[in-house]
């Protein structure tokens, strides 16, 4: 069970085409697996090959495997329920984000809402179901900060090309959850936004509401499913465009009424060259707490649509972490307001 004060812990902390050198932000080290815990001697498959007739696992029994899971679940909802940062879509642009903050701030509690089974969002294909990912430069920065090998016609070549966007998002989705203090919740949905009130009826944002996802897709067939809650100074939402969960934070926004965002813009028609600089540009904080990224700032302000580009996406979420961190200090001082007393942000 929870204590009834939670008091503040700060969180423990290929082939390539063209040359990748080593990156300043590139520290995290991301080698072969090894047990964390136990006292037999692991085997290497080497050391398995040719010896298949006397192959067996090491026994268990069914409930050993149902505690190893639920214990540790459990466990990391107790540890999240007050988080630092809460990144809403685990897209493109929200691992990208994610990943600089945790290697930037290793002290902050992370944790990453994604509504679908699968991260990645539409990051797992380019553009009608083909491979190759299309990023335009400068945004070949982040491949080579993340190691992902990509093909380049040279310095007067304005885009490269990742030979399966697959391979991006593998590699940001696998360096980001082996940070110690970034938690991914997935099949979950974000229903709602925690909100506080100041003596001047101003609206900041102070965490986010969590439902499972097929929960919250059958609250018209079923009896009323209560949510869940996590309390957070900054929230950054990356959840895309509209569509059935996105552009959620912005619209959800709009429909409370927030002096900061009376009306969506609407995403405009598609325009690679403007769409993109327009995202990266227009990452900020929108409303107190609240930070905004990727295609969900389409709705927002009005921008275009950039199609099967990614580069906006990588640094849209590069931005997003800077903006995050820019607010933080800020918005913990003010989540720790009277209205919390007793508790300590980030517990």
């Amino acid at each position: 069970m929870s204590p009834p004060v939670a008091m503040y812990e700060p969180a423990s902390t290929g082939t390539a085409d063209a040359p990748i050198p080593t990156a300043k932000m590139a520290a995290i080290p991301h080698t072969t697996s090894v047990p964390v815990g136990g006292a037999t001697k692991p085997q290497t498959i080497d050391e398995m090959a040719g010896k298949w007739s006397d192959f067996r696992f090491a026994p268990i029994r069914e409930s050993q495997v149902s505690r190893a899971m639920t214990r540790r679940y459990f466990a990391d909802l107790d540890q999240y329920a007050e988080s630092d940062i809460v990144i809403v879509g685990a897209g493109s642009c929200g691992l990208s984000a994610a990943y600089v903050l945790a290697k930037s701030r290793p002290d902050l509690k992370i944790a990453i809402i994604e509504a679908g089974v699968a991260p990645g969002g539409g990051a797992w294909l380019g553009g009608q179901l083909f491979s190759a990912m299309v990023m335009r430069k400068p945004a070949d920065a982040f491949l080579r900060e993340i190691g992902v090998p990509y093909e380049d016609d040279g310095p007067d070549a304005n885009f490269v090309v990742v030979k399966h966007a697959a391979l991006f998002t593998s590699t940001v989705l696998s360096k980001v959850l082996q940070f110690p203090n970034v938690k991914l919740f997935n099949a979950t949905t974000v229903e709602d936004l925690i909100t506080r009130t100041d003596g001047s009826g101003n609206i900041r944002l102070a965490g986010v509401v969590t439902n499972w996802t097929l929960v919250s897709m059958h609250h018209d067939d079923q009896s009323c499913m209560d949510p869940n809650t996590i309390n957070a100074p900054v929230i950054l939402s990356t959840t895309g465009h509209d569509g059935p969960f996105g552009a959620f934070c912005a619209k959800r926004l709009v429909s409370m009424k927030h002096d900061s965002l009376p009306v969506l813009g609407g995403m405009r028609g598609l325009d690679m060259n403007a769409a993109e600089d327009a995202i990266v540009k227009g990452t900020r904080e929108i409303a107190p707490g609240l930070v905004i990224g990727g295609m969900e700032l389409s709705e927002v302000d009005g921008a275009h649509r950039m199609g099967p580009t990614f580069g906006a996406m990588a640094l849209s979420g590069v931005k997003a972490a800077e903006e995050v961190l820019s607010v933080f200090d800020q918005r913990r001082a003010e989540c720790a307001a009277p209205e919390d007393k007793g508790f300590r942000v980030g517990a």
